[in-house]
């Protein structure tokens, strides 16, 4: 039945489609502006907080990064003068080197924490309750607190660490103040607290994958190891592809860790260590708020700003080769 134009039509919502075809439903044009207008106003408190706790200072970080600083405060436009001045700063290079290694380093708590997710996702498994409380500890832990502990657990005369190394007739190095060893030092730090938060998610992931999946491979003669590699990994990959997101954006904005253990300003300019395991962060808190160059600062914590989002792009785009949806 066609439904033709009438007075009140469009009030009511009715439309006749062209042709004489079946009539559809349209909703009156004053109820589609007052949802939008609910719609707006239950996101606004977020979208306020967004704006004036994150939009904001990005903004108004990329202004000062063009901008010169006074000792006693005060700015005047600069331009790209700060930009060049990062191009022949050996000292950010060798920052921005030990970020993306650790970086790198880091990703080792990805493949080490599916492998622990896999034994704790093992049917009739006791006590995997605690399992979990104890790999997540590190995760609710303050950083300085555990900063604190293992910066004592490294100490190279009376550290816990060079003790248990003795009891084998080994010789520990000062592992917070020795260059060759020091980066990867840190590094442990950082694997040791991050494993706990992306274990959990990684179980998460596991327990989402139907079991129809297991017992066909199992039917087919696949054992665990196979299920492992054939099922579990493949569908595994959408969680592993959201945790090496943020695994990397964590890791480049590395601070709290080099900040107890290596110190800052003059005091850990005087640990021979300290060129290896300075961060972009961690310079960039020493320009802003130890020598108060804060237009130079800005302008490195906007490059970091660039390179995470190159990086996280670059991401993106490979993951279409590597995560399988099922």
């Amino acid at each position: 039945m066609t439904i033709t134009s009438r007075p009140g039509a469009r009030r009511t919502g009715y439309q006749p489609s062209p042709g004489g075809g079946r009539a559809t439903w349209r909703r009156p044009r004053r109820d589609r502006v007052v949802e939008a207008l609910w719609g707006y106003a239950f996101i606004a408190p977020l979208g306020l907080g967004l704006a004036v706790f994150y939009l904001w200072p990005v903004l108004q970080t990329a202004y000062f990064s063009f901008t010169a600083w006074g000792a006693f405060g005060g700015h005047s436009w600069s331009g790209l003068d700060n930009y060049r001045q990062l191009l022949h700063d050996h000292e950010f290079g060798q920052a921005l080197v030990n970020t993306l290694a650790y970086t790198a380093l880091g990703l080792v708590s990805i493949p080490l924490a599916i492998v622990f997710a896999a034994l704790l996702d093992r049917p009739g498994l006791r006590g995997t309750g605690a399992y979990r409380t104890l790999f997540f500890l590190p995760v609710v832990t303050m950083p300085v607190a555990v900063a604190m502990v293992w910066r004592w657990l490294y100490n190279g005369d009376y550290g816990l660490v060079n003790y248990l190394l003795s009891l084998v007739g080994l010789k520990g190095p000062h592992w917070v103040s020795d260059p060759r060893v020091a980066l990867f030092a840190l590094v442990v730090v950082g694997v040791w607290s991050s494993i706990g938060y992306n274990l959990v998610i990684f179980l998460a992931g596991m327990q989402g994958i139907p079991k129809e999946y297991y017992e066909a491979a199992e039917i087919d003669g696949a054992g665990p190891v196979r299920q492992f590699f054939s099922v579990t990994l493949p569908l595994l990959s959408p969680t592993a592809f959201f945790v090496s997101v943020i695994s990397v954006i964590g890791s480049l904005q590395l601070f709290d860790l080099v900040y107890v253990m290596a110190g800052s300003g003059a005091a850990a300019r005087s640990n021979p260590a300290f060129p290896r395991l300075e961060t972009v962060v961690q310079l960039f808190y020493d320009r802003a708020f130890v020598t108060n160059d804060r237009g130079y600062a800005a302008a490195i914590v906007m490059v970091l700003l660039l390179i995470i989002v190159l990086l996280t792009a670059v991401q993106f785009r490979l993951q279409k080769r590597w995560v399988h949806y099922g």
